[in-house]
């Protein structure tokens, strides 16, 4: 029997836990290509993380895999699931369907990590309908569209966002990930994501150039 440390039995790097959902994506991928077990040095390959740093995230975990023999990719899931709190497939609503979030629907791709955008609003009728498979209602309709369990919402509006943001917490939201560039207030036990592709352009153009210098 594999003992497992829970997170709450030992402190988790940051660093670690961002990788977490990384290893159980590529691991849902390989298994549905087939494989049963992976050695740290293939898994690897897939995810572009050293093999000595795969070692020592899963050892967090617990004595997971055997020498010689790699890790049970189904153990591996069912573990990370626990841990991570996705034993179950998210359903996602999307907010705003304008060009960011035809592009999100489009891609729609999260089923190996957590779930998929199952249903979007918008407030222009011309955007409404279904879009690559995905109903779009009326936000008006939010309160009486929202799929039952729904806790995560994707924000990727320009207008009324905090108002927009204030509906889908009473709707009983409780992770936005946010596309608005708007600074939202939300009450305790609530927890709003940031995307800033704008920062993240400037944080690898900085690094970049700071690599060059550095060869120099």
């Amino acid at each position: 029997m594999i003992a497992v440390i829970t997170m709450s039995e030992r402190k988790v790097p940051k660093a670690t836990l961002n990788r977490y959902p990384i290893y159980l994506k590529a691991l849902r991928k390989l298994k549905k290509y087939g494989k049963v077990r992976v050695m740290s040095k293939e898994l690897s390959e897939v995810v572009s993380i050293e093999p000595t740093t795969i070692r020592r995230d899963f050892s967090l975990l617990g004595n997971l895999g055997k020498q010689g023999y790699g890790y049970d990719i189904d153990t591996l899931i069912d573990i990370f699931n626990q841990e991570l709190g996705l034993e179950f497939d998210e359903k996602i609503i999307l907010v705003g369907a304008g060009n960011l979030g035809r592009a999100l629907m489009n891609y729609n791709k999260w089923d190996h990590v957590v779930g998929e955008i199952t249903c979007a609003f918008d407030k222009d009728v011309e955007r409404q309908g279904i879009r690559f498979n995905v109903p779009i209602y009326d936000i008006n309709d939010l309160e009486d569209k929202m799929p039952k369990g729904c806790r995560i919402a994707i924000l990727a509006i320009s207008d009324n966002v905090q108002s927009t943001a204030d509906k889908l917490i009473s709707c009983g939201i409780t992770g936005i990930i946010d596309f608005t560039h708007k600074h939202i207030q939300a009450p305790k036990g609530v927890t709003i994501k940031t995307v800033d592709v704008v920062s993240s352009i400037q944080e690898i153009v900085f690094e970049t150039n700071t690599m060059d210098r550095n060869k120099q």
